[in-house]
């Protein structure tokens, strides 16, 4: 260990963690993490448990630690890693890949003008074979776990699955300097120069300290969460007017009407007015027709309650479809997300916010991380106002998103990537999408090794720098 985290244990308890061992800065437990002693709430007396303080085994330093293996965390530990960063990667599912893999998403949304590993990506799925043939950002997601976990392990990420951040420790000048995790290992803390945040709720710097914001501005208002599922069982030509992604629909608008006259049919309304089918490859086809609205993103109780609605759902909408018989009869489902799809959770607080202004104007940035295409995206945040898509009345212009929004405000050391990023309700509606999060983690990956191999804080750097970085390893 050195610099910063001179010490190779540290004290955790109830009222937080204190250093131990060698001498040097202290390591302070990030806010909010003090033990919360027995009180009440309206009157009621709480109990709490105080927990037996423990000595933390501190792994040995990385240049780069990034927490959340998804599209933007696998893509910021490939880029430092390519840069020569010693990175380590932080993933609670038991595969990379977030929503793309766990989430079985299928589809990815702004990929078609994005280089770099968001290409490389979509090349190498293309040469697999595991493109679908008539819409080349729909994709086997089993293919994808595979490809995510080579391309980590060729550039010698290492990573670390079935882990979960659940404190932070800052050291000195108010740089984070240790993530707790919990796994079947018990409690370890990873040491880092320079850490990256890209778990979607921005779970790594809200533990550490940073200021945040959630949902539509004054009412807190929040996007559905989707439980995706596949299905097999069905012939592609029997079932084409249906699917969003084949030629014969004639559109997505026209596939997703048609879709949901069937379920109607079938005397089931679903949950999302506008159900989706793509087919991934003859046989194999992905379903979203499923929201589970007012369902906080950071509540675990709520997000059980709405994983098995909404896995009864997919089953309960395939079987009535099976039930109408032809071109339906041998559908079934053959997977259901492990990981139901969150849109949004925690937005933290960075050196710039992405606003509706800025899509409104099409704004450019000297620090432009990648260019957003996409449209503003509402899914309903209530299911009395409308099941489908709520209508903004903000139009987006092609706009950037800069580096600065991904530099934490509140805490040094700390790169966000992702969804998490710093914009408000209805900017991050439109950047939120996958091939977003690619180039920000990419973009933030490459920073991380920077700073961390010159002994600088992210915001110390120069642009130019960390695109030049970016290029220097792009395989696409």
């Amino acid at each position: 260990m050195t610099g910063e985290i001179a010490r190779r244990t540290f004290m955790l308890s109830g009222a937080g963690a204190v250093a131990m061992g060698a001498a040097g800065p202290a390591v302070e437990p990030a806010p909010g993490d003090a033990a919360r002693s027995a009180g009440s709430a309206g009157g009621k007396a709480m109990e709490v448990y105080e927990e037996p303080a423990q000595e933390v085994p501190i792994e040995p330093e990385a240049d780069v630690v990034v927490s959340g293996g998804g599209p933007a965390g696998v893509a910021a530990a490939v880029t430092a890693a390519r840069l020569g960063a010693k990175t380590r990667l932080i993933e609670v599912n038991g595969c990379l890949g977030g929503v793309w893999t766990a989430g079985l998403l299928s589809w990815i949304l702004d990929a078609s003008n994005k280089g770099g590993i968001m290409a490389e990506i979509l090349a190498e799925l293309d040469r697999r074979g595991a493109l679908a043939h008539y819409e080349r950002k729909c994709y086997d997601p089993e293919a994808m776990k595979l490809l995510l976990d080579q391309m980590c392990l060729d550039a010698g990420v290492t990573v670390h699955l079935h882990t979960r951040a659940v404190a932070a420790a800052r050291g000195g000048q108010n740089r984070l300097a240790l993530a707790i995790t919990e796994s079947k290992s018990g409690r370890r803390a990873f040491g880092g120069r320079v850490f990256v945040d890209a778990t979607g709720d921005g779970d790594l710097a809200t533990l550490a300290g940073c200021g945040f914001d959630v949902g539509r501005e004054g009412s807190g208002e929040t996007q559905p969460l989707s439980m995706i599922g596949l299905l097999a069982g069905i012939r592609r030509e029997a079932v084409a007017p249906f699917v969003c992604n084949l030629p014969e629909a004639g559109g997505h608008g026209a596939a997703k009407d048609r879709l949901l006259a069937e379920m109607r049919r079938a005397g089931l309304d679903p949950s999302y007015a506008r159900p989706t089918m793509f087919c991934i490859r003859d046989g194999l086809f992905c379903l979203m027709a499923n929201h589970e609205y007012g369902v906080p993103a950071t509540d675990a109780d709520a997000i059980s309650q709405a994983t098995l609605r909404g896995r009864a759902e997919v089953h309960a909408l395939v079987a009535g479809l099976r039930a109408l018989g032809e071109p339906w009869a041998g559908v079934q489902v053959v997977a259901t997300a492990e990981h139901i799809g969150v849109r949004e959770g925690r937005r933290i607080h960075g050196r710039y916010t992405v606003t509706a202004q800025d899509l409104i104007d099409g704004k450019r940035h000297d620090d432009a991380v990648c260019r957003t295409t996409f449209s503003v995206d509402v899914h309903s945040t209530s299911p009395a106002k409308t099941k489908g898509i709520m209508h903004e009345k903000v139009r987006a212009k092609p706009y950037d998103i800069p580096y600065r929004a991904l530099i934490a405000r509140d805490v040094d050391g700390l790169l966000t990537a992702g969804r998490c990023i710093s914009g408000d309700f209805l900017a991050h509606s439109s950047y939120r999408v996958t091939g977003n999060a690619v180039a920000m983690g990419e973009a933030a990956g490459a920073a991380a090794a920077l700073a961390a191999s010159g002994n600088r804080m992210p915001h110390e750097l120069d642009w130019a720098a960390v695109r030049d970085a970016i290029q220097s390893v792009s395989r696409a």
